[in-house]
């Protein structure tokens, strides 16, 4: 690990009333002491000091706290100094480069974090929930996130890993005892015990598409012909006047996009163009678009006129939806009740009644078998989603092995693998080029 001494500013970009300034590594505190108005030399480790940061000639650049924490006892594992200045963007630039000027090197993206895992502060998958607090855009997102920077899911694997271990340590036996002829004792055992790990893992991978729709969000696709309302759906599930509201067929030329909270989700709101015949170039490529969202989008909203009969853009719509991703909704039913009878919502977007019933079934829709319990663990990234896939395989591979009789050596290399997948999740035989593809993600100064 480099040793060299960083520092960068902690809190995010802008003007606010303070900010920190993070400085870590041996040099942390004789980097401090050049440049504080107070000698910091016999400072207790966790106390906060009021006073200025000095420029060269001594004079003071701010009147600062700063805050001592001494390694091993600190994010990083290492000797670490927090300087909260004000924060206005060009004095916090001149802090910092007086920390440069004293002897610190600008921290690389993540790289606190990436010294506080390569300390033993955290695991791996805690630093990845780091990265996964500061992000999450959702009430939900934010919950899991705090449940693996405090160890549950490295709970969960580390719980696996034991369980294989034991396995594997019988395996080896094998191996190292042939002559002892153990294996014709202890096969259908072993078989046993590794069934119901395997079933446990399975259970947890299982999860992997509900945490990835915590974490990521849902995107959720306005869709219809026009005028039947989709603006003003959008302007009356945001709460404001996003998109623009007319009589005129083809008001929406393209695709408008919002973030939307519902409860504790997250979704991107996508407001399309009506999808109708036209020889219109700008109008043809909102539809092209429009259809492109429908293919991609989590949740359809599929409007429908109440006012009127189903027209032949309708019935089409009603074909191309992907029925297990669409909710129909019946709009303006303040003017008319529908004409159709079908599984549907009903609402008035001008009037905002009916939205309880439509967020009731977008609930329903994105959690066909109910919402996670908060004492589940879950998976919410590919990384993890695609090594535990692998130690999967691996147990499956050696309980086939054993019912099929192959040679120890090789059920014993498959276990090994196994654990070499779980042992990724939480930072064990990881190579550099993972570590640097997950912490070259973090912002600078976390």
């Amino acid at each position: 690990m480099n040793t060299e001494t960083i520092a960068a500013i902690a809190t995010a970009p802008g003007t606010g009333a303070i900010a920190v300034i993070r400085i870590s590594g041996k040099e942390a505190f004789a980097v401090a002491e050049k440049i504080f108005s107070r000698s910091i030399k016999n400072f207790k480790t966790h106390t906060a000091h009021y006073g200025a940061i000095l420029k060269e000639d001594k004079s003071p650049l701010d009147t600062v706290l700063l805050l001592v924490m001494k390694g091993p006892n600190s994010y990083t594992g290492e000797d670490s100094v927090e300087i909260s200045c004000h924060g206005g963007q060009l004095v916090t630039k001149q802090v910092l480069q007086r920390v440069f000027e004293a002897g610190a090197r600008p921290a690389q993206p993540g790289e606190f974090s990436l010294r506080a895992y390569l300390n033993g502060k955290i695991d791996l998958a805690q630093a990845e929930a780091v990265q996964e607090l500061i992000s999450a855009k959702s009430e939900l997102a934010l919950e899991w996130a705090e449940k693996q920077l405090q160890g549950a899911l490295s709970e969960k694997i580390k719980s696996y890993q034991k369980e294989l271990t034991e396995i594997a340590a019988i395996l080896e036996a094998w191996v190292d005892f042939p002559e002892d002829d153990l294996e014709f004792a202890a096969t259908e055992e072993i078989i046993s015990q590794l069934e119901v790990a395997l079933e446990r893992m399975q259970k947890l991978q299982s999860t992997f598409n509900d945490g990835k729709a915590i974490h990521t969000g849902h995107s959720l696709c306005l869709l219809g012909s026009p005028n039947v309302g989709k603006s003003s759906l959008m302007n009356a599930l945001l709460g404001k006047d996003r998109a623009i509201v007319t009589e005129i067929a083809g008001t929406t030329r393209d695709l408008l996009e919002e973030d939307l909270h519902l409860g504790p989700l997250h979704f991107k709101l996508i407001d399309t163009a009506g999808i109708r015949a036209t020889d219109e170039i700008i109008e043809k490529e909102g539809i092209r678009r429009s259809q492109k969202a429908m293919r991609d989008a989590d949740v359809i909203l599929l409007l429908l006129d109440a006012t009127r009969s189903l027209n032949a853009q309708d019935h089409e719509l009603l074909q191309i939806a992907p029925r297990e991703k669409t909710i129909i909704i019946w709009n303006k039913t303040d003017l008319a009740k529908p004409q159709e009878t079908f599984k549907s919502v009903s609402i008035s977007a001008k009037e905002k009644t009916g939205l309880d019933q439509l967020k009731s079934a977008i609930d329903q829709l994105i959690w066909k078998n109910g919402l996670p319990s908060k004492e589940e663990v879950i998976i919410t990234t590919l990384r993890h989603y695609q090594a535990l896939s692998n130690a999967i395989a691996a147990c499956e591979t050696v309980i086939n092995g054993l019912k099929s009789g192959v040679s120890a050596e090789f059920v014993a290399s498959d276990m090994r693998e196994a654990l070499n997948q779980l042992g990724a999740i939480v930072g064990a035989n990881v190579t550099e080029d993972i570590l640097s593809a997950i912490f070259s993600k973090f912002c600078l100064g976390k």
